[in-house]
């Protein structure tokens, strides 16, 4: 307990379904591409308001920033856990894109429920609006036609649902509570004991949730034909806080721990056992979220406004390569699909940061904006 309270300081201190129809959302004036263009170069990101979500859409620009392009309501609101400064969902994945559906996918955590829409380019039309079958929603997996949500509240669950001609189904056998030990709504440390993520592996075949200091472990549901199976192979981290995780191009497990401020690989076994493959602690505070591009690792560290950064090597060795600065408040982060770019939110004041990343996996700077409405905000993809 001690150890979480620690952590609480630390973090606190740094920083039936309701389906709606195809709606245009209003965009805001800035270089549109039609329908027929691929979606790259662009990124999305999530504001989280609680007086009304909305995603806002930013083309990339030649020298790698970012201008933008239309912002988009969600039709629902934004969510804060309690205890939480710059990072009000605590959580990793709560906006993310289905490729094979061309589709945006974004948590309303202050509404329950999840929105869809369909992209064109840096222009989305909103498509869906469905609940998430539980509380507090705050992230999202999608694979092979398969989407899974994760509630953080009331012991946090996950909600299955298949994209059927491109809208979310709800299959309510696919529901499975998580029974973790969450602080309630009010209490200071909610933020540090709700689930923070829920991923597949690059196969599909596991589903995974990251439970914080609720459950210090990794959960792994086997998935199959017929949806999750009835109960999950723990891995038991004590003390670790697992937060926010990714893969690398080998399919190592990539997770940081924010109890020790540390980046940890892991190699995922059948049944979804994990064996610990190397552990590298960051030197800074509150290392919270990650993401991955040509074989280097980028862990945001909130408490610190830097990124550690790593290579992972053929068995899943980690080799520092030093720290970036960044904007106060480091949370969120997302890498365009031609791993050039890697763009950071920075909960204190809602900025995001855009960064080139060079063969050996050192960054520089390209510029910055202020997103608006969107201190404390998580959520961004980038294509």
């Amino acid at each position: 307990m001690k150890r979480i309270t620690t952590l609480v300081s630390t973090i606190g201190a740094g920083a039936a379904a309701l389906t709606m129809g195809a709606l245009p959302a209003g965009a805001a004036p800035g270089a549109q591409h039609g329908a027929g263009h691929p979606p790259r170069g662009v990124v999305f990101v999530q504001n989280d308001a609680v007086g009304g979500n909305t995603i806002v859409a930013y083309d990339r620009t030649r020298s790698g920033g970012l201008v933008r392009a239309g912002s988009y309501a969600t039709g629902g609101k934004g969510g804060v856990l309690s205890g939480s400064v710059v990072d009000h969902l605590a959580s990793q994945g709560s906006l993310t894109y289905d490729a094979g559906a061309h589709l945006l996918l974004a948590v309303n955590a202050g509404s329950d429920s999840v929105t869809t829409f369909a992209v064109h380019g840096d222009r989305l039309v909103r498509r869906q609006t469905v609940g998430s079958g539980g509380q507090f929603p705050v992230s999202i997996a999608s694979h092979g036609g398969v989407v899974y949500v994760l509630n953080a509240r009331h012991g946090g669950s996950i909600t299955g649902y298949r994209l059927v001609g491109g809208r979310l189904v709800r299959v309510p056998a696919w529901h499975r509570a998580l029974h973790l030990d969450t602080s309630a709504p009010g209490q200071p440390d909610e933020f540090t004991h709700t689930p923070g993520q829920v991923g597949f592996t690059p196969d599909g075949r596991t589903l995974l949730v990251a439970t914080k200091a609720g459950g210090n472990s990794i959960a792994a549901f086997a998935v199959g034909q017929h949806g999750l199976s009835a109960r999950p192979t723990v891995t038991s981290l004590p003390g670790a806080v697992p937060f926010g995780f990714t893969f690398d191009g080998r399919g190592h497990l990539a997770l940081t721990e924010a109890g020790p401020s540390a980046v940890a690989t892991f190699a995922v076994r059948a049944g979804g056992r994990l064996a610990a493959l190397d552990s590298a602690a960051t030197g800074q505070a509150a290392t919270c979220w990650i993401v991955e591009t040509g074989g280097t690792l980028y862990a945001s560290n909130a408490g610190s406004g830097t990124l550690s950064v790593y290579r992972v090597g053929a068995r899943g060795s980690l080799a520092s390569r030093g720290t970036v600065a960044t904007d106060a408040g480091t949370v969120d982060a997302a890498a365009s699909s031609d791993g050039r770019y890697v763009y950071v939110q920075t909960g204190a004041a809602g900025i995001v940061d855009a960064y080139r990343v060079h063969h050996d996996g050192s960054l520089t700077m390209t510029g910055s904006v202020t997103v608006p409405d969107a201190a404390g905000a998580e959520g961004i993809v980038a294509l």
